[in-house]
């Protein structure tokens, strides 16, 4: 068992975010589905928790209202092994979100992820530092993360 879980709070779509999550990522899958009895915040019957797993990595999730949103000061991290993988898990993730500078996205939910492909990390840690300056320089230029042109830095 997994002794440390992304707790994410979400205002009232706790089980849409988990949806979305567990359609775009292939080893993932929906765990419980908890609900407010009579007692407590929510509504009877309305979503209070979920639990769920994304290629391995458990998360919950609540429906905790309007007094706490997302910043970018946690992200949730993608290594992609392939251009291919990069521009799937981009696009899904940022289809109704917003977009920003070196693999960084916001999803339609405001949670933060960095989808970066696993070249990046040998190329900026390439023996000769000027190249690994280009390969820097490149990808402060870029949102989505472009494996050729980091190459070709």
């Amino acid at each position: 068992m997994q002794r440390i879980t992304p707790f994410l709070w979400f205002n009232k779509n706790a089980e849409e975010a988990m949806n979305f999550y567990v359609s775009i990522f292939k080893n993932s899958k929906v765990g419980t589905v908890t609900r407010y009895g009579d007692a407590g915040p929510g509504q009877n019957g309305q979503v209070m928790s979920v639990t769920f797993e994304l290629e391995g990595q458990q998360f919950m999730a609540l429906n905790g209202g309007p007094l706490f949103s997302f910043t970018p000061a946690i992200s949730l991290y993608v290594s992609c092994e392939t251009q291919e993988e990069v521009d799937d898990v981009w696009e899904k993730l940022s289809a109704g979100g917003s977009t920003d500078r070196c693999g960084w996205l916001k999803d339609r939910f405001g949670l933060s992820w960095q989808i970066i492909p696993t070249a990046l990390g040998r190329l900026l840690a390439d023996k000769d530092a000027r190249k690994s300056q280009r390969v820097m320089q490149a990808m402060l230029k870029m949102d989505k993360i472009e494996i050729v042109a980091l190459q070709e830095a």
